[in-house]
Order: C-alpha cells, then sequence, then structure tokens
C-alpha cells in the first residue's frame, strides 16, 4: 500500500521553524538551516519561529539558549516568535496517551544488550537489522512478569508497512519504505520523549506549513508522516531537504565545529553578511556573491536552487568574502558598529569612506581612526626632504585635491618620484607601510599634524 502526501492547494501563508537543541553553540551548517528557514518565510510573508529542542534536561542549558539567540541576532535572524519544548510535556503526554489507546505506541521490554545481540543475529543471517516486533506477541501476563521483575519498558510507535511518498521541494518526488524500517522508539524507559514525538506535536502545535532541514533527517520523514497522520494533521508539511556543508577537503565538519561555530567567526572578526552568504549560497546553482544586507542576501536564495550534490565549504573562501563585504558596507550600516568603537564626529564617515577597501575586518577602523584623531610615533624623514616639504604644504584648509599639489611640488623641488617620494610621507603622516589613499587621509589628519608629523626628529 502506498501513503502520498500532497499539499493543500490554496497558498497558505508559511510558517517554518529552526529548532536546535541548547547542549551548544550553533555552527555554520546549524546557520544554513536557519537562514534558509528564516528567508522562505521572508519572502513568502510569512513566520518564522524559534523552537528550543529542549527536553534532554540533564545537558540543555538556559547559558546555551541564551548564546544561540545571540548567534542568531548576529546573522541577523528575529525569530517572531519563541517555544520551548521543555514546558510543554502535558501536550507530548496527551499525544501519547492517544496513539496508546489506538493501539499504535506499545511498550518493549528488551534491554539494549538483548537488542544488540538480535541485531547481530540479522546481519550474520544476512537479514536487515529491523525490530522483530516480539513485544506485540506478550501476552499481558508476560508483560507483567517483566514488570515484577523490574523491567521499565520503551514505547515503540508501530509503523504501517507502506511506502509513503512525499514532494521534496528540494529532493523532488521521493519515497521511503517503511517495511525497511524498525518501529522507531518515541519514549524512553525513564519515561522521557525522544525527538520524533515533541517534535511532530509542536509542529501540529504550531500550524508549521513547512520543515526545511538537513538531508541527514530524509530518512525520518516518512515516520513523522505516518505520526503526522497517527495524531490526526490534516495537512502535514512539506518538506525540503537540503544538502549538508561539507569541508574544501570533501570531509563533514562535524569536527571542526568550534572554529566554525558562530561565536568563534564572529570573534574571529568575520562579517556576519559573509557567514550568511556562505551558509545559504554554498552548494546552490547561485555563486557565493557579497551581499550588502540581509533582505538583498534574501533575494538571491531560492530553494530550487540547491544542488543534490554536497556542498563544500571553504574557510578560505570565507574569509575573502568577509572582506568583500567589508568593503562595500556603507557608513550608514556600520554607523552604530563604528559608535561603539567611539569613532563619531564630522571625521567618521569620510574615514569609513576612504578606509574600508583597505580593512582586513571591521575592528581594524581603529587604527586609521588612531592616525587621523589620535597620536601616532611617524618615521622621521631625511632633514633636506622634511624641510621641503613643509615648505611644499598647500595652505588651510586641506582637500583631496591638497596632496596632489603637495607632492607635485615636492617632485619638482627634490627630483623624487614613485615611491621614493611618497613611501617615505606616508610613514611620516601614518606610521604604516600601506593602507588608505592619502589624498582622502590628509585632510582628515589635518594640517598642524601633517606639519607636526612631517617635522618629527628621529
Amino acid at each position: 500500500m502506498n501513503q502520498s502526501v500532497k499539499s493543500p492547494a490554496a497558498f497558505v501563508a508559511p510558517v517554518v521553524r529552526f529548532a536546535p537543541s541548547p547542549t551548544g553553540r550553533i555552527h555554520i551548517g546549524n546557520a544554513r538551516t536557519a537562514l534558509l528557514n528564516y528567508f522562505f518565510a521572508r519572502k513568502h510573508g510569512g513566520t518564522f519561529l524559534l523552537r528550543f529542542d529542549d527536553t534532554d534536561s540533564e545537558r540543555s542549558t538556559e547559558e546555551f539558549a541564551l548564546g544561540i539567540e545571540v548567534d542568531l541576532a548576529w546573522l541577523g535572524v528575529d525569530p517572531d516568535g519563541k517555544m520551548r519544548q521543555s514546558e510543554r510535556f502535558s501536550l507530548y503526554d496527551a499525544a501519547a496517551a492517544k496513539l496508546k489507546t489506538a493501539g499504535l505506541l506499545y511498550p518493549c521490554f528488551e534491554t539494549s544488550e538483548e537488542l544488540e545481540r538480535k541485531r547481530r543475529l540479522q546481519i550474520a543471517r544476512g537479514a536487515p537489522p529491523v525490530y522483530d516486533r516480539a513485544a506485540l506477541q506478550l501476552t499481558e501476563h508476560e508483560r507483567a512478569a517483566l514488570a515484577a521483575e523490574g523491567r521499565k519498558p520503551h514505547w515503540r510507535f508501530k509503523l504501517s508497512p507502506d511506502v509513503v511518498r512525499w514532494e521534496d521541494l528540494i529532493r523532488g518526488a521521493s519515497h521511503i519504505d517503511c517495511a525497511s524500517l524498525s518501529d522507531p522508539v518515541l519514549v524512553r524507559e525513564d519515561g522521557s520523549y525522544l525527538y520524533t514525538l515533541p517534535s511532530v506535536v509542536d509542529d501540529i502545535d504550531a500550524g508549521v506549513t513547512h520543515i526545511i532541514r538537513g538531508e541527514d533527517h530524509v530518512t525520518n520523514t516518512a515516520v513523522q508522516l505516518q505520526l503526522f497522520a497517527a495524531l490526526g494533521s490534516a495537512h502535514p508539511p512539506q518538506f525540503a531537504h537540503h544538502n549538508l556543508l561539507i569541508g574544501a577537503d570533501g570531509q563533514g565538519l562535524s569536527k571542526r565545529t568550534g572554529a566554525l561555530s558562530i561565536a568563534g567567526l564572529r570573534e574571529a572578526g568575520v562579517e556576519s553578511l559573509a557567514v550568511a552568504a556562505m551558509a545559504a549560497l554554498t552548494g546552490s546553482s547561485v555563486s557565493v556573491q557579497p551581499a550588502h544586507s540581509l533582505p538583498e542576501l534574501a533575494g538571491l536564495v531560492d530553494l530550487a536552487s540547491i544542488s543534490r550534490n554536497s556542498a563544500r565549504f571553504d574557510d578560505e573562501e570565507l574569509r575573502h568574502l568577509s572582506q568583500r563585504v567589508l568593503h562595500g558596507l556603507s557608513y550608514d550600516f556600520v554607523h552604530d558598529r563604528l559608535e561603539a568603537l567611539e569613532i563619531v564626529g564630522r571625521k567618521a564617515e569620510p574615514l569609513w569612506l576612504a578606509a574600508r577597501g583597505n580593512l582586513g575586518r571591521f575592528s581594524d577602523i581603529a587604527t586609521w581612526w588612531q592616525v587621523v584623531e589620535g597620536e601616532i610615533a611617524p618615521q622621521p624623514l631625511e632633514p633636506e626632504f622634511a624641510a621641503a616639504a613643509r615648505a611644499a604644504l598647500p595652505p588651510e584648509p586641506l582637500d583631496e585635491s591638497s596632496w596632489g599639489l603637495w607632492t607635485q611640488a615636492l617632485k619638482q623641488a627634490t627630483g623624487l618620484k614613485g615611491k621614493a617620494l611618497f613611501h617615505p610621507l606616508r610613514l611620516a603622516l601614518t606610521g604604516h607601510e600601506s593602507g588608505p589613499e592619502l589624498a582622502r587621509l590628509l585632510p582628515l589628519i589635518g594640517r598642524s599634524k601633517v606639519l607636526a608629523r612631517i617635522s618629527a626628529i628621529g
């Protein structure tokens, strides 16, 4: 028997969710899922929910939950609502009771060791290692006897042996033969819930219309669709399973997520828009490119463009992209960040426009603010060159034409040209070997500071 899942014909504003477990900080692979959901909601006038799957009370912490919110905010992801599974156990209890009454959730008393022995025997015989449903053959008396021994059951969901079909928004027509699957455990021996039941209950309760997640969850889909039906969901969500990020070496990122955590990338000075672009566009037919706002990036992202092939992620490409993003950011976009560095006043905007193209990371702007507003340790000019420079320096007010007038006059006075002329002046005025165009920095430094720096004695 086949089960096909069809979506309602009428358009419904989408409701999507990002559901991390607060047992650690999110990394760029998690950010990929979060952003694809967020952009989908924003493009289609829908709702984006942040749901903390925090039923694991031993490993879930408030610190990690707050950290995830900070990481999402840094990326520009602003949820329309938040949920915590730890506050919703009454709903899961009711759903479990409904499934038990329907005979779809049944107790199993095998220990993990007994199940492992069964699995090994099946493999040795060349049979698939699927749970044999031995628990369904137990009589009430046998169950009572096992309970009297002190055994506590885990509870499995009884799957129908159907081929479940769905139209995946990324992978296209998809299907799984549930006869090849073990009945999944929904409730542990201690009464705690595994991921599957709370997730489906919450999706129904929140009216989630689309589940966008990594392709490592494809095999869960048939089970969840059967569970949606068992709990009375007339219109289960549509599914979209995106490819996973792998390293430039072709290996998974799982062992490298410490360096690629969102918090770690932020602390390394990587631009959030670069992280978002790499996370959302890698592994699609749209080339990874700088975007200068999240709405601009959202316009580039389309589920239909995501490839079935692995999404190859390159750390070095991220660093280059971060610089390209940084070099194109407007003053209005970075105004608040400049203020946080106490870069304010009439020089703030012209300095940003002059220096942004030379920055490796945003915090480097503080160096150039010090050059124009603070004190530096200039490298003194040769006395004769310094005297000629003082004599040739144009009068106030200095503007962007002053540099050309000054250096032309110096060239005529000294006979120097090219690097021999410009490099000593840069060292004297900025203390750095390279940097922004001096034509733009000169009026920001101001004539009095220029005179003081070219007059410095070594």
